[in-house]
């Protein structure tokens, strides 16, 4: 079984629709889906609450905004599949795409497998956003001496019991680099595919900042110097 786990923070306009989507893809093996309201206060929460929702669903609240790794981690204490997918309600990626991340899982070839994102016109949030994924992603590559295409991709799939055991501290959006990071610690080798995006603008809901990436280059300085 396939565990998709959903940290959400007002998405009030997406939610339902992201919801919707996943639990309607057709994947190679039962899921369900762990969805973490992080102290969302536009109506999400309310929405949430309120809804008749598949009984694939779980949901979880945290009291107030954590950050995405905290409702990441919290979501996936409660994963019960072989298998954890990060996948955002913010509709930026199609989930019919994770059907693509789990042949190597499921045929031994890797135990992680991220979907790098095609950036170009279209999808591009900026030149600066896409310069800066581009730049956080060749520090990992030089931090770790690997060959990564895309660290900050949202599109993570690992199996359970190797996402549980690495040491994730980052609440925040460094959670990304840092599962990154811890993978290629453990040697762990990280099977790529091109998957489909469109970034939001600001004006839609676009969470991530210039702060950000300062964020992620410390993440991978502190995890290239620690194990943990």
């Amino acid at each position: 079984m396939l565990s998709i786990l959903m940290p959400v923070y007002n998405e009030c306009e997406r939610v339902e629709r992201a919801i919707a989507e996943v639990l309607e893809t057709q994947l190679p093996t039962d899921v369900e889906l762990i969805v973490v309201d992080d102290g969302s206060v536009d109506g999400t929460r309310e929405l949430l609450r309120a809804g008749s929702w598949d009984g694939r669903l779980r949901l979880f609240e945290h009291a107030a905004n954590r950050g995405k790794g905290a409702a990441v981690q919290t979501a996936l204490d409660q994963a019960q599949g072989e298998y954890a997918a990060i996948f955002d309600a913010d509709l930026e990626y199609d989930p019919a795409d994770l059907g693509l991340l789990m042949p190597p899982l499921l045929d031994g070839r890797a135990n992680a497998c991220f979907g790098v994102r095609a950036f170009d016109g279209y999808t591009s949030h900026s030149f600066l956003y896409v310069l800066g994924n581009k730049g956080v992603t060749l520090a990992c590559n030089v931090l770790f001496n690997v060959y990564l295409h895309d660290i900050m991709t949202c599109q993570k799939m690992i199996r359970t019991d190797l996402f549980r055991s690495l040491p994730l501290r980052s609440q925040g959006f460094a959670i990304e680099p840092e599962i990154t990071a811890r993978l290629v610690q453990r040697r762990e080798r990280i099977f790529e595919v091109p998957v489909h995006y469109r970034a939001r603008s600001t004006e839609e809901g676009k969470k991530l900042t210039a702060l950000d990436g300062f964020r992620v280059v410390a993440t991978l300085l502190r995890c290239r110097l620690s194990q943990a």
